[in-house]
């Protein structure tokens, strides 16, 4: 079992080329992915993508890539044709404004964006996807660590919490046994004193008794939840993602504590269908964070 809030931060330097993963996850019944990208790997988009997939399965995940380089070591290109565009640019423009200064190499510097040519998919593009792949990897393994850590937590809660609805299903079971009988006792009086001296039809006695113990069998209702809490112990121990199958199976065990609850016709009975439905909702906003 994995939470589905996580984060993880990985950087790596390599090559002259340093390369940061930001993953951030949060709930979501589905998994969407948002991938915050520099333009030289935003064609890897669809890569990136699928190397998460690998790793998680449902969440809103948003990942974010940053790169730097140490223009020392990368190889690059200056664009001359934008170089002379902008001293003549600059000398115009001194002229018009009638400043003495001459335009120097400097001031054409200052315009890094329009003089330097970088081909997105050279020998330097690869490196650096390369390491950011790495890096990726890296903060996939971190955030999975940190989901899968919260989820012992979870599944620790959780598995509590249906313990106490199998505690609870217990008392309901040892109530509910001997209600027949005390509802019997409590038909003879009712019927006794509205007859009073008049002899009382036992057929018709019986037959009411028949319906009002079918009225509070609670038997096949007992049975159904002590075979959804099993498959619910045992759904919290499988290794795949559960939590949209544990949503359903509270559904069930609801319904059946609702059924419980209006058979029963008791105030200690319903009492602890409360209790029993207090559980499920705790678990279920539980739930609303497992993978």
């Amino acid at each position: 079992m994995k939470s589905m809030t996580g984060y993880a931060k990985s950087e790596k330097n390599e090559n002259g080329i340093k390369a940061s993963v930001e993953i951030k996850s949060l709930n979501n019944r589905f998994l969407e992915i948002s991938c915050k990208l520099p333009k030289s790997i935003a064609h890897k988009e669809f890569e990136i993508r699928d190397i998460v997939k690998k790793f998680i399965s449902r969440g809103t995940i948003t990942v974010s890539v940053s790169t730097q380089y140490d223009y020392t070591i990368k190889p690059f290109k200056l664009n001359e044709n934008n170089a002379m565009g902008i001293y003549h640019s600059l000398v115009n423009l001194t002229k018009k404004l009638k400043i003495n200064n001459n335009v120097t190499i400097s001031d054409i510097l200052s315009f890094p964006n329009y003089l330097l040519i970088e081909d997105d998919f050279n020998g330097v593009s690869e490196l650096e996807w390369s390491l950011v792949r790495t890096v990726l990897e890296d903060a996939l393994l971190q955030i999975d660590k940190y989901r899968t850590e919260e989820g012992k937590n979870l599944y620790k809660d959780i598995s509590q919490r249906a313990k106490r609805m199998k505690e609870i299903l217990n008392k309901i079971l040892q109530k509910s046994i001997n209600r027949v009988e005390e509802e019997r006792e409590k038909l003879r009086k009712k019927v006794a004193m509205l007859f009073e001296n008049d002899e009382i039809d036992e057929n018709r006695l019986q037959f009411e008794i028949l319906l009002l113990a079918n009225k509070l069998d609670i038997n096949e209702e007992c049975t159904r939840l002590e075979s959804h809490l099993k498959f619910l112990k045992d759904s919290l121990r499988l290794k795949e993602p559960v939590g949209q199958k544990i949503n359903f199976i509270l559904q069930e065990i609801n319904r059946e504590f609702n059924t419980i609850g209006s058979k029963a016709d008791s105030a200690e009975i319903s009492q602890l269908v409360v209790q029993a439905k207090e559980e499920i909702e705790k678990i279920r906003e539980l739930v609303q964070n497992i993978e």
